[in-house]
C-alpha cells in the first residue's frame, strides 16, 4: 500500500479565476483542504515554503492548525529552505506543532529552491562564513536541528534559575516531541544529496526535478536516485527503515470540469530539460488523462513504484472542493487498479 497526499503551493492571487485572494485564503484553505484530505482517504497534506512570494512561508503556524483540525493525516512540508533557519527556535516551534498533532509530523527540510530575491538569507540574519557556501550553511543548521530535536543537552544552567531545573547539568531544547527524529526528511536534488541524507539518517524526499546526472528519462535518473539512497541508508546501518517521497501532478479526467481545466493539451506530456541555479536539471512530466489511459502511463514510472510515498501537486487556486475531488478521483478511479489501494 503506497501513501498518498497532496502538495501544496499555496499561491494566492487577486486574478480572475483564482479562489485564493488573499494569504488569509491560502492558510485557512489549507486548513480545510487538510480536513478534506483526511475525509476523502488520503494520506498526507503537505505545503510548500517560499519566502518574499505571495505563496505559504512559515510553515509551523498552519502545520499546528492542521493538527488540531484532524486526527489521522500526516502533516509536512516540502520543503523548509535551512539557510533561512535557526535551528534551535525551529526545534521549539517544531516539537509543538508535533505534539498537537498528536506526532503526526512530516516535516521536509532542505537548502531550499531558486529565490525570489537575491540572497534573501541575508535579510533574515544569515550568511555564509568564509570559506563556506550557503549549502554548507543549510546542512549544518539541519545537523544542529537533528541534534536537538533528538534530545542533545548543550546549555549550560543557571546556578541560581527561575525555576529548578529538571536535572543536573546541560539543558536541552524543549518542548521534546518523542519519535520526531525519525520523521525528517531531506529534499534532496541530486544524487550525492541523496546519499548525504541517508548517511544523515533523514527520509528522502524527491520532487519532480532533479540535477541531470545522465540524460536518462526523469523517473529512471529518479529512481536511480532511490536506489542509492537505499544502498547508503543499509551501509550507514541504521535500525528503521527509511521512507521514500516523489512528487507529481496527476489529475484524472473524470468530467467535464476536469477535461476543461487539464483536457487541453497545455500540460508538459514529456520531461523538460533546462538550467536552474546553474545547474543543468531535468524536470518530469505532468499527467493528465482518462483514468484507465493513466493507470497504464503511471505503470511505466519506475520512481513512483520505487517509493512509498506520492504527492500530488494540486492547483491550490481552484478552492478545496475542487482539489478534494482531484485527490479522491486518484485515490478511487486510479490508486486501486496500480496496488496502491
Amino acid at each position: 500500500m503506497k501513501r498518498i497526499g497532496f502538495l501544496s503551493f499555496g499561491h494566492w492571487s487577486n486574478s480572475p479565476g483564482s479562489q485564493t485572494r488573499s494569504a488569509s485564503d491560502v492558510l485557512l484553505q489549507s486548513i480545510d483542504l487538510a480536513v478534506a484530505a483526511e475525509e476523502v482517504g488520503a494520506d498526507g497534506a503537505y505545503f510548500r515554503v517560499h519566502h518574499y512570494a505571495n505563496q505559504l512561508a512559515s510553515p509551523f503556524p498552519l502545520l499546528a492548525a492542521a493538527g488540531a483540525k484532524t486526527s489521522r493525516i500526516e502533516l509536512g512540508t516540502g520543503v523548509i529552505d535551512m539557510r533561512y533557519e535557526n535551528p534551535l527556535y525551529m526545534a521549539e516551534d517544531a516539537a509543538a506543532a508535533d505534539l498537537i498533532a498528536g506526532g503526526r509530523l512530516q516535516l521536509g527540510i532542505s537548502r531550499g529552491s531558486p529565490e525570489q530575491v537575491v540572497d534573501g538569507y541575508r535579510y533574515f540574519g544569515y550568511e555564509a562564513p568564509e570559506g563556506s557556501t550557503m549549502a554548507d550553511v543549510a546542512r549544518n543548521n539541519a545537523t544542529v536541528f537533528l541534534k536537538v530535536i533528538d534530545g542533545a543537552r548543550f546549555a549550560e544552567p543557571n546556578p541560581r534559575p527561575m525555576f529548578a531545573n529538571p536535572h543536573p547539568g546541560p539543558l536541552g531544547i524543549q518542548p521534546q516531541s518523542p519519535g520526531l527524529r525519525d520523521r525528517i526528511w531531506w529534499g534532496a536534488g541530486s544524487d550525492s544529496t541523496a546519499v548525504w541524507a541517508a548517511e544523515q539518517g533523514m527520509n528522502l524526499m524527491s520532487s519532480t526535478l532533479k540535477e541531470d546526472e545522465s540524460g536518462e528519462p526523469f523517473h529512471v535518473q529518479q529512481r536511480k536516485q532511490i536506489e542509492a539512497f537505499r544502498a547508503a541508508w543499509a551501509e550507514a546501518g541504521h535500525e528503521r527503515e527509511p521512507r521514500v517521497s516523489v512528487s507529481r501532478s496527476i489529475f484524472a479526467i473524470v468530467n467535464d470540469l476536469d477535461r476543461a481545466y487539464f483536457g487541453g493539451g497545455q500540460r508538459d506530456e514529456s520531461d523538460q530539460f533546462g538550467v536552474i541555479d546553474d545547474f543543468r536539471a531535468v524536470f518530469g512530466r505532468s499527467y493528465a488523462a482518462e483514468p484507465d489511459v493513466l493507470i497504464e502511463q503511471l505503470r511505466e514510472d519506475e520512481a513512483i513504484a520505487a517509493a512509498d510515498t506520492l504527492l500530488l501537486t494540486v492547483p491550490n487556486q481552484l478552492g478545496v472542493d475542487y482539489n478534494a475531488h482531484v485527490l479522491e478521483s486518484i485515490l478511487t478511479h486510479v490508486a486501486p487498479a496500480l496496488g496502491w489501494r
